[in-house]
């Protein structure tokens, strides 16, 4: 009886134990998604306390989420020489107690929070950066003594001032929005050194903009290792609104990037998305639309890693934002990939192919942005934009072959320009505006058509992204035609985009 008895006891704590098992993070998966929490981004537009912000242990309850960038770090060197941070609602310097001679707040409860996510296998990473935030380095060794700081505040070093007490996080996340590269790569690579010997895997993401190289991060992410990237495909012309114009979507450079320049070739590649219409200047697509982007690009790039969204706060408002999207992403299944065959002609050189052209070559499916006759590729000047990886060699040379007219045909691409003579509501060039593909501006008398994305080329120059469609005359609109987003947004005020400066305690 005995001996009945404690198979019983043994069974029971097997059973106990495998009840208790979570699944841990894993970074090769395709279906991850990681959700930003700390800045209550729907309190910037709303005034229904309800939807508020709430604490991080009630958006670690299920499966949906796997990945929680905390927001942010947004000074690293304030009073005492020591970083501060701001979670709006939940912690920050205004309403909670500071370390001394800091603006550091002390946030106890968050770190409770903490490894109670952890515990559920989510991982947390602490997130430097955020419009407004008083950030960037002078040097490489003022990088480096900061990794050290950050170590020992908030991962695995032996600091005795720690914000979150005991817990420690999982990494750490660059969402740099401005200012000089200097010091990233070197802040990045020590962490890396700490990392080395630890008893637990860290990770280093950041979160650029879509468009490629980002401004402020792109030197970084070619010298320096990271596990996952954080795209924003929002509040940029190659955000999530155009994904059908193979002129702006261009997830294809970023896969490049990732198999081909990153020092880690296994590095992923995240879809970033607003989490609901209030989330973001622009880019925010309904959960239906995003699932299927987020879907398509899973089974066209092996770099895919899953999608990231802008905020915890807003997804949850936005009747379970990331449920929706780790639902669509699960079902397209979480590891493995197959590329596709390459169905489509092989890629003719000295052929000319009208926009909307699609061919086969080096390793991808391509298709032409508006009329083209260079070899295809992988830059954001090419007139080709990589829409899938493919393999084989392509179905050979169309059956009826490409065209070689004296000058490039029209396409909805690459609209055809007004007749030449007349300018009237056209605006003049400016050089601090965004131009895409097809738009047009007049300058010293001409009118001229963006042939792709340009910024500060004055048309007629050397960088030869201009045609130029002949004299003209009329009234001319002054100002920027064009959009006018930057690379990379200086200032967020029109809300409460992703990098927001404002930190609400409401």
């Amino acid at each position: 009886m005995l001996a009945s008895l404690n198979a019983s006891i043994s069974l029971l704590s097997v059973a106990v134990a495998l009840a208790n098992l979570v699944s841990a993070f894993d970074n090769s998966r395709f279906d991850n998604v990681a959700v930003y929490w700390g800045q209550n981004s729907y309190g910037a537009t709303h005034s229904d306390v309800t939807n508020f912000q709430k604490p991080l242990s009630v958006y670690c309850q299920d499966d949906a989420i796997d990945v929680f960038p905390i927001a942010f770090v947004n000074t690293f060197f304030g009073p005492g020489n020591v970083p501060s941070m701001n979670l709006a609602n939940i912690c920050n310097p205004t309403d909670n107690a500071t370390f001394p001679g800091s603006k550091l707040p002390i946030c106890a409860s968050v770190g409770t929070d903490i490894k109670a996510c952890q515990a559920k296998g989510k991982i947390i990473t602490l997130s430097l950066g955020g419009a407004g935030g008083t950030v960037g380095f002078a040097s490489d060794s003022q990088g480096q003594a900061f990794a050290d700081t950050v170590w020992d505040l908030f991962l695995g070093g032996s600091g005795t001032t720690r914000p979150f007490g005991d817990a420690v996080l999982d990494g750490v996340d660059l969402d740099i929005e401005g200012g000089s590269s200097t010091g990233y790569a070197a802040f990045v690579n020590r962490i890396r050194s700490h990392a080395s010997g630890a008893s637990k895997k860290y990770y280093i993401t950041a979160a650029p903009q879509c468009v490629f190289p980002d401004a402020s991060l792109g030197g970084v992410l070619n010298t320096a290792s990271f596990d996952a990237v954080y795209v924003q495909f929002y509040n940029n012309p190659c955000g999530l609104q155009n994904f059908n114009l193979a002129q702006d979507w261009n997830f294809g450079i970023w896969d490049n990037w990732a198999r081909q320049i990153s020092l880690n070739k296994n590095v992923k590649i995240y879809v970033g998305a607003p989490a609901s219409s209030t989330a973001a200047g622009g880019g925010y697509q309904d959960v239906s639309t995003l699932s299927n982007i987020a879907v398509k690009m899973r089974k066209s790039f092996p770099s895919f890693g899953g999608v990231m969204l802008w905020d915890a706060s807003q997804a949850y408002a936005n009747g379970r934002f990331d449920l929706g999207i780790k639902n669509a992403l699960s079902a397209a299944g979480g590891t493995g990939f197959t590329a596709p065959a390459c169905t489509v002609p092989a890629f003719v050189a000295g052929s000319n192919y009208p926009g909307g052209t699609q061919v086969s070559f080096g390793g991808y499916v391509w298709q032409a942005k508006w009329f083209a006759s260079a070899t295809p590729a992988n830059d954001p000047n090419s007139d080709w934009s990589a829409i899938s990886v493919c393999s084989g060699a392509g179905t050979g040379p169309p059956s009826s072959p490409p065209s070689s007219p004296a000058s490039p045909p029209t396409s909805t691409s690459n609209p055809p320009a007004p007749t030449a003579g007349s300018c009237a509501g056209v605006s003049a060039w400016a050089s601090t505006s965004v131009y895409t593909g097809g738009q047009q501006a007049t300058f010293n008398g001409h009118l001229w058509t963006a042939k792709w994305w340009t910024q500060g080329d004055t048309p007629g120059g050397s960088a030869g992204v201009w045609t130029d469609n002949g004299a003209c005359s009329g009234s001319k609109v002054h100002g920027a035609a064009a959009t006018t987003t930057p690379e990379v947004s200086s200032t967020k005020d029109s809300g409460p985009q992703k990098r927001s400066s404002r930190f609400f305690r409401v």
